[in-house]
C-alpha cells in the first residue's frame, strides 16, 4: 500500500467517512462497510483529502489539462484537488456544473473555467455512474475531451453486467478511472491494524459474494 493510500484511510476513519458495521446500500446489498465523503466536513480534512487525491493522480501519470467537479459532491472535491495541485506547483483550471441551468446573471449550467483540452472528472465514488455519464456528455458537448475519472474509493463491486462501476465506465466510454484506494487496499489496511483485524472476515466474505473477479 502506498503512503497516500494509508493516509487517506486513516483520515477517512478519523472523520467517520469510513465506517464498519451493517449498512444497507442503495442497491439493497448488506455491506460491512460504508463510505461517505460528506463527512470530510472541516477545512483541515478537506485539505488532507485533496492532497491524497493529488498524490493518486500524480502516481497514475495521467495527462490532463483541467478538472471538472460534478454537482454536488464533486464541486468541493475538485476544488480541494486543484488547491492541492497548486501547492505542488501545478496550477490547473477548474470548472463545475449546476444541477439546473441559471437563467440570469452569467446564465448557463457551468461555473468556472471554460471546458477546454483534456478534462479530468473528480468525484467521491462511482455507484450507478449517472453523474459521470452526465458529466461526460456535458464536457463533450462543450467541445472538450474527457481524459479520465478520479475518485476516492473504488469498491471493486460488480453490478448487473458482472463488471464493477469503474470497469463499466472504462468499457463503455474508454476512460481510465483512478482511485486513491480500492477495496483490496482496505483489506490490506485492516489486516495491518490489530484494532480492525476483526473486520477482515466480513470484508472477505462480502468481496467473495459481490466483488469483481
Amino acid at each position: 500500500m502506498l503512503e497516500h493510500q494509508r493516509r487517506f484511510l486513516d483520515l477517512a476513519l478519523h472523520c467517520q467517512a469510513l465506517r464498519f458495521g451493517d449498512f444497507t446500500l442503495k442497491s439493497g446489498r448488506q455491506s460491512p462497510y460504508f463510505f461517505n465523503a460528506g463527512r470530510f466536513d472541516h477545512g483541515a480534512a478537506m485539505a488532507a483529502l485533496g492532497d491524497c487525491y493529488a498524490e493518486a493522480l500524480i502516481a497514475a501519470k495521467l495527462d490532463f489539462d483541467m478538472l471538472f467537479g460534478p454537482a454536488y459532491k464533486g464541486i468541493p472535491l475538485a476544488t480541494a484537488v486543484a488547491i492541492a495541485l497548486a501547492h505542488k506547483g501545478r496550477d490547473v483550471p477548474l470548472a463545475f456544473n449546476r444541477k439546473e441551468a441559471k437563467g440570469h446573471g452569467e446564465g448557463g449550467s457551468l461555473i468556472g473555467a471554460p471546458l477546454r483540452g483534456r478534462v479530468l472528472i473528480v468525484d467521491d465514488v462511482i455507484t450507478a455512474g449517472t453523474a459521470v455519464r452526465e458529466s461526460i456528455t456535458l464536457i463533450r458537448d462543450s467541445g472538450a475531451e474527457v481524459c479520465g475519472v478520479l475518485v476516492a474509493l473504488d469498491r471493486q463491486e460488480r453490478g448487473e453486467s458482472g463488471l464493477s462501476a469503474t470497469e463499466e465506465i472504462t468499457r463503455t466510454h474508454g476512460l481510465p478511472v483512478v482511485s486513491i484506494a480500492k477495496l483490496a487496499d482496505l483489506l490490506t489496511y485492516t489486516a495491518d491494524d490489530p484494532a480492525l483485524a476483526a473486520q477482515q472476515a466480513r470484508l472477505l466474505a462480502y468481496r467473495a459474494q459481490y466483488g469483481v473477479t
